[in-house]
């Protein structure tokens, strides 16, 4: 097998120096995921060093190491072991010949750059490559793009936010031939002043679009002639995705499915195709119109990413549909667990409410990150949740409190302080046949409450 690494190529990349000859199969920083032949990067923190856990790594199976200090195992001495990492990135980058598609938004970006990589890799097996979980920031990204083989056809790379500067830098690392900005909403907002600044820093990932690169922006935001014009200063095509009959790649009609997926008619420039997208809402058929508009700009294969967005398996905190034992039967939960803003927030509600189950709850989290306008925002929640069918609703964390007030007579609800509680309101509650959504932002911790219903420990 060809390693993704040798000690010659990493210290030539990084200007380190080895302390012998090794080859490594997989690169990674945190010591929990450290496998056989991976090569192990210390990183020093705020809180915490890499290099304190050089010798568990190295139990786990690790091959070599990148180091700042002198080690007793197979390493490359650098000087700094972040700076090594983007240097590793970079070199990853340039040997490879590989069509590259980076992604960003404010809702929508893992997903989408899963389906992609389905798309892609369908049409590519085992010569398509793109970054796993949601590693898309500082150290996610570099990280993403020295796992990438030499051998590899396509790579996608999400690329996250919450600050100005952030993706001008991520995406000179990556330099996609294709970027993609799926969403613009009030994500991270305590550190914009508005949405419009939101729309200019997520611009941002254009700036690293390759000669001749294809800028993909969504023609149904708001902002879709802000993005547009930061887009034309860097892109050799700008190619709009949506339900606006005049986007480049539109729906032009949808239907769902028994599965609770859609079965979408699409036009991608000149061509027409029809395909089901797996995952249910409105918001998924618009994250399949930007996966086939990026295929399409790479020379991809579109009925073959039709099939793959059939196929697409569910992600865990995401839309994930997990069937739960309750007392005497089973009962439906969509986790969405991992993340929340206002617009997943009115996506996913929605979601719950084509949900054909005879009685629906939800249990909501919180959503932070979303400065002085928070109380606003989540007031604005009323009527969505309303809207939604559910019958009872669990509100969790200190800034569900406008929303609990918005919904004063409109639906039976609770208002309770953590997960725990959530957890002990909602088991007394759930009975066979109900469908549940969880949702927040990750910090409230909504996770733990869909790991005890799925072990039937809640």
């Amino acid at each position: 097998m060809t390693p993704l690494w040798t000690s010659a190529a990493i210290a030539a990349a990084t200007d380190g120096v080895a302390s012998t000859a090794f080859a490594v199969s997989g690169v990674t920083f945190d010591s929990r995921e450290v496998g056989l032949g991976d090569l192990f990067v210390g990183l020093t923190g705020e809180t915490t060093d890499g290099h304190r856990f050089l010798d568990q790594a190295f139990a786990q199976g690790a091959a070599g190491a990148i180091v700042s200090t002198p080690a007793p195992h197979p390493h490359v001495l650098v000087a700094d072991t972040a700076a090594a990492l983007d240097a590793l990135a970079v070199a990853a980058r340039a040997r490879v010949d590989a069509r590259v598609i980076g992604v960003t938004g404010s809702a929508g970006k893992t997903g989408t750059k899963e389906a992609l990589f389905a798309a892609l890799d369908r049409a590519a097996p085992d010569a398509a490559h793109r970054s796993v979980k949601s590693y898309n920031n500082h150290v996610g990204v570099p990280l993403s793009l020295a796992r990438m083989p030499a051998k590899t056809r396509f790579g996608v790379f999400e690329m996250g936010m919450n600050h100005p500067g952030e993706l001008a830098h991520l995406t000179r690392l990556v330099r996609p031939h294709v970027a993609i900005v799926t969403a613009i909403a009030p994500a991270h907002a305590e550190f914009f002043p508005d949405e419009a600044a939101i729309a200019d820093a997520k611009a941002e990932i254009f700036q690293g679009l390759e000669p001749g690169g294809v800028a993909i922006i969504p023609c149904d935001s708001p902002h879709r002639d802000r993005l547009a014009s930061a887009a034309v200063r860097h892109a050799d095509r700008v190619v709009g995705f949506g339900f606006d009959p005049a986007a480049d790649v539109c729906a032009l009609e949808t239907m769902r499915v028994a599965s609770g997926g859609t079965f979408v008619t699409a036009r991608v420039g000149s061509r027409e195709l029809s395909f089901t997208v797996a995952p249910p809402g409105r918001h998924w058929v618009s994250n399949a119109l930007a996966v086939l508009a990026a295929v399409d700009a790479v020379g991809g294969d579109l009925p073959l990413a039709g099939l793959a967005l059939a196929e697409l398996a569910e992600l865990a905190g995401r839309g994930a549909r997990l069937t739960v034992p309750v007392a005497d039967g089973e009962a439906l939960v969509i986790d969405e667990s991992y993340n929340a803003n206002p617009a997943s927030m009115r996506a996913t509600l929605a979601v719950l409410a084509a949900e054909p189950a005879p009685r629906k709850l939800a249990v909501l989290g919180e959503m932070r990150e979303l400065g002085e306008s928070s109380r606003d925002y989540h007031a604005a929640l009323a009527d969505p949740v309303a809207q939604s069918g559910a019958g009872t609703v669990i509100l969790v964390g200190a800034a569900m409190r406008p929303l609990a007030e918005a919904l004063e007579g409109k639906v039976d609800f609770v208002h309770v302080a953590d997960v725990a509680a959530a957890r002990d309101r909602l088991t007394a509650v759930l009975a066979p046949g109900d469908a549940v959504l969880v949702k927040g932002s990750n910090g409230v911790g909504l996770s733990a409450l869909v790991a005890a219903l799925a072990g039937g420990k809640a």
